[in-house]
């Protein structure tokens, strides 16, 4: 069962914020919502016009505020920062957002001690990192969305490739929410049965074509963000549902498996940095790291990945 009877503040009332509390305006799962921003005009217009939803929607009490109340809050939801400017690179694009995060989240933190935080923001894998390492929290509070919405968008794509429904298909991504990710073909099921089996007992595929359709699955799911945000200008509609889910799976006590990012020492290969991997969370946040069985082919290309984002967090001299 769901206690509804929950506060979560989002901090930062950008696209991503404002369709997370939105979603979870619509979702029922708590009592209470407060939006927080720099900009205190944005978070009182967004706030409005989330209340003039109340006559259709589960009751829960929606308003802006200020850092001091967050106070209270069982979730924290971070999606601050600036967007990616089309002369920035992902570095400089990390280390303004670093910036902010460190000027913020110490300062909240002690605010709302016991609460269990999100990060949304990105790159999402170092500023979990980043929240961690300025705040002192346990690692059981912060949690990274980390690949979760990249495994929600493949799943999408395998369940298009094999014509059922996306609730039949069970996928993993792992590694950096980025260009740094992998697929592990030999976890992906439809319904128990591999994918590779699938397709070549229902879909006809030969053998000698099957890596490079899965391929092809895997970098147009690698694609598909920059493809919306050239389409519409941002992603925000599928974060936001990938965000509450995991709400509801904190809310819901339930042991839940889910690709998150985590703070990873020698698990799958790593070391000392936050990457999405299947993590087991409930109520209490994280519970701990599930290492699921790679081929010795996936896991080359794991360390690979692993390579690039162990390279990232060395430019940004964040473990510093």
């Amino acid at each position: 069962m769901v206690d509804k009877k929950r506060k979560i503040a989002v901090l930062g009332t950008g696209n991503v914020g404002a369709t997370i509390a939105y979603t979870l305006t619509l979702s029922g799962l708590c009592s209470e919502i407060v939006l927080v921003d720099i900009n205190k005009v944005k978070a009182e217009g967004e706030a409005l016009d989330l209340t003039q939803c109340e006559a259709c929607t589960p009751s829960v009490k929606v308003y802006s505020g200020e850092y001091e109340d967050v106070k209270g809050a069982d979730i924290v939801i971070v999606t601050f920062g600036i967007a990616r400017k089309p002369d920035q690179t992902r570095l400089d694009l990390a280390k303004v957002n670093i910036g902010i995060l460190k000027s913020v989240m110490p300062n909240v933190a002690k605010i709302a001690p016991k609460a269990l935080y999100i990060i949304v923001s990105n790159p999402v894998d170092v500023l979990t990192y980043a929240t961690l390492k300025c705040t002192g929290l346990p690692k059981n509070q912060v949690i990274g969305t980390g690949t979760l919405l990249d495994s929600n968008r493949l799943m999408k794509a395998v369940s298009d490739y094999c014509k059922v429904n996306v609730h039949n298909v069970n996928a993993f991504v792992l590694g950096e929410h980025g260009d740094a990710c992998m697929s592990p073909w030999s976890l992906c099921t439809i319904s128990g049965l591999p994918i590779k089996e699938y397709a070549k007992r229902f879909l006809k595929v030969s053998k000698a074509k099957i890596d490079a359709e899965l391929e092809d699955i895997y970098e147009g799911m690698v694609k598909s963000g920059s493809k919306v945000i050239k389409a519409k200008g941002a992603t925000y509609y599928a974060i936001a549902a990938s965000t509450v889910s995991l709400v509801k799976a904190l809310l819901s006590d339930s042991d839940s498996i889910m690709p998150l990012s985590t703070l990873v020492n020698g698990e799958y290969g790593a070391k000392d940095l936050c990457m999405g991997v299947p993590c087991m969370v409930n109520s209490s946040g994280f519970k701990k790291i599930v290492e699921l069985p790679l081929t010795k082919e996936e896991q080359a290309l794991f360390d690979q990945k692993i390579a690039s984002l162990d390279a990232t967090y060395n430019a940004l001299e964040i473990r510093k």
